[in-house]
């Protein structure tokens, strides 16, 4: 095992695109890190320059305590999984996984012994005959983690392994990759676009933007406490509401305004983020997550100065809880951080700030919740896990900003 080291590294493309900028990064002995984030943010282009596949700009990439800036793909001691599973058609199942042990003229016993227990490993002990085409999709993905693992490297690599499987599948193979990797205890860096997968794989997700790291925490903090805008709305689906507000001085604390409404703001969230005291009477983004919000029917004795009106757009039935569909009366956040994270999902950004004259925001409820469509309705928010964002940086304020 080793640790990965991005130490200050660019690349910059011939035609002066700049993929990946001053990344400071460290993967540490047997973990696994997520690098996510949109499609061109330079999460893939990281991973190619650990494997060698793309030359280093500026800095240094360092696998243990040796610096690979100059050192071949092959002598790096790392594997890689590619989304393509990249198998030979013409080979069976052992002769892929065994394929890289020959090259390296390692013995017949040692190359049967290694595929063979990595067969056992991936239940494709039976399957060791077939040719990939005889293969279903997860199958074939096992093989390639197979023979990443016969290797026995310093780190394993994977480039959206999961992106050609279907949904079923994909919730299986994430759970396999993660038991895998704990298994045999091997320095990981995963790439994937999909942020489900990096929150329930990762022991820390890196998010990265156009080339920049953003946030890289375990999942647990970057969903609860995203360091900006960008990293709010990208973690988390349904994803962050947003909307912009006013916060006030009101009884010894604090509250905030927001489309006609007024709730106030939990003490223990006041005195956690001092910062917040600074923006009274300033305008702020206020971000809520759709599980911090239920339907205050369900909790009759609740603060009134914890709800807010709305009349529901949608109801959409999840079996063990409800997603709740309406509009404030407030156009929507529209930064460049919103705008990015808007065309990532594949909106149309200019339709967006030409039309749109209500924030569209998701709660999830209770199942037990009797609101339906068009209903006039009470929402109780949980004033502890409110988000604030500064208007102008994008920054969440918090600390002593």
């Amino acid at each position: 095992m080793a640790r990965i080291y991005f130490d200050n590294v660019t690349k910059v493309f011939s035609d002066g695109t700049v993929a990946v900028r001053s990344l400071d990064l460290e993967v540490e002995d047997g973990k696994l890190i997520v690098l996510v984030g949109p499609s061109g943010c330079g999460k893939t282009t990281a991973l190619r320059m650990v494997a060698g596949l793309e030359e280093i700009t500026d800095g240094q990439i360092r696998i243990g305590e040796r610096v690979v800036n100059e050192v071949a793909p092959k002598d790096r001691d790392i594997a890689m999984v590619f989304q393509n599973y990249a198998l030979y058609p013409h080979m069976s199942v052992f002769e892929n996984m065994a394929f890289g042990l020959r090259l390296r003229r390692m013995k017949k016993p040692e190359i049967e012994g290694r595929v063979q227990d990595a067969a056992k490993t991936l239940a494709l002990f039976d399957l060791l005959r077939r040719k990939p085409g005889q293969l279903s999709g997860g199958q074939r993905q096992r093989v390639a983690m197979g023979r990443a693992i016969v290797r026995e490297p310093q780190a394993f690599l994977m480039d959206e392994p999961l992106s050609n499987l279907d949904a079923k599948l994909r919730v299986q193979m994430r759970a396999e990759i993660s038991r895998l990797q704990r298994e045999v205890d091997v320095t990981s860096i995963y790439v994937t676009h999909d942020q489900v997968e990096a929150m329930t794989m990762g022991d820390r997700v890196a998010v990265m933007k156009l080339g920049t790291l953003q946030q890289v925490d375990s999942p647990q903090v970057i969903y609860r406490n995203p360091r900006n805008l960008f990293v709010a709305g990208f973690i988390g689906s349904p994803a962050m509401n947003m909307v912009e507000g006013t916060l006030a001085h009101s009884n010894d604390g604090l509250t905030i305004e927001f489309a006609g409404s007024r709730v106030t703001v939990d003490p223990e969230l006041v005195a956690a983020r001092p910062a917040l005291a600074g923006y009274a009477g300033r305008g702020v983004i206020l971000g809520v997550r759709p599980e911090d919000m239920e339907d205050a029917a369900l909790a009759p004795d609740s603060p009134t100065d914890r709800r807010f009106k709305i009349t529901v757009d949608l109801r959409e039935d999840m079996g063990s809880e409800v997603l709740i569909h309406f509009s404030l009366d407030a156009p929507p956040v529209l930064t460049e951080d919103t705008k990015e994270l808007a065309a990532d999902r594949g909106q149309d950004v200019e339709e967006l700030e030409q039309l749109v004259t209500r924030a569209p925001w998701i709660a999830r409820f209770d199942a037990d919740s009797r609101a339906g469509e068009t209903d006039a309705i009470e929402i109780l928010v949980d004033t502890k896990h409110l988000h604030f964002f500064d208007p102008d940086t994008g920054e969440a304020i918090r600390g002593d900003r």
